[in-house]
């Protein structure tokens, strides 16, 4: 009697789903896949490079480093986007981009992404396009810095990263960055962030929990 024999199925590759245009995920296909441990520094600021990353898992931060040590971050890099693409005119890499948690990358060079170019013209307007985003997302942050206080920023922050959370219309930062997280974008000390946010709790304008952040009631204009 012949006895069944059973084939493991195939592991899912991560790009299947992932949301992007089909010519990304085909660029993404014809890189090389390298492991980034959480703390490891794929882009130092000032070394020039060509070389994009775009994540297939995990998440990458663009940042840069003060005189007097303190970080701020630009960006943040999930499943499906990429980093690195403002170094393609050969200049000198603008901010230094790490991982934040184990992460799986597709390396795309600059002779890889020609030939890709070559293939797919049309990804040329794609990738304007993205560098025309981040380009106004950076000038609206410079515009926050000088224009707003801390709260200002916060609040703008929190804003922009909320979502509708429940029946009663409430909105939710989930998962929420930590206070340490959001130093780092708004340019300021965790002890002013923690310092704010306690104040909006107690005056029951957000609720609090472990990675959550959820907006009882629109945040006032000044505090």
């Amino acid at each position: 009697m012949a006895t069944a024999r059973f084939t493991a199925p195939a592991a899912a590759d991560p790009l299947d789903n992932l949301p992007m245009s089909e010519s990304l995920r085909a660029l993404a296909r014809r890189g090389e896949r390298r492991h980034a441990r959480r703390g490891v520094q794929l882009i130092v600021e000032g070394d020039v490079g060509d070389t994009v990353y775009i994540v297939l898992q995990g998440r990458l931060r663009a940042y840069s480093v003060g005189p007097d040590g303190r970080e701020i971050t630009y960006a943040s890099y999930g499943p499906g986007e990429y980093a690195g693409e403002m170094g393609l005119d050969g200049g000198p890499r603008s901010a230094n981009v790490e991982a934040t948690e184990n992460t799986l990358c597709a390396v795309i060079p600059r002779q890889l992404l020609q030939a890709h170019l070559n293939d797919d013209p049309d990804f040329a307007f794609e990738l304007l396009a993205k560098v025309i985003r981040r380009a106004r997302v950076a000038t609206l942050g410079l515009k926050q810095i000088a224009l707003n206080d801390v709260y200002g920023r916060l609040k703008a922050l929190l804003e922009n990263l909320a979502v509708p959370a429940d029946e009663q219309g409430r909105r939710a930062v989930v998962p929420a960055p930590s206070h340490l997280e959001i130093s780092q974008q708004l340019g300021c000390s965790r002890e002013m962030v923690s310092r704010v946010m306690k104040d909006l709790e107690r005056g029951g304008y957000v609720e609090v929990g472990r990675r959550r952040v959820v907006l009882l009631r629109p945040l006032p204009a000044k505090w």
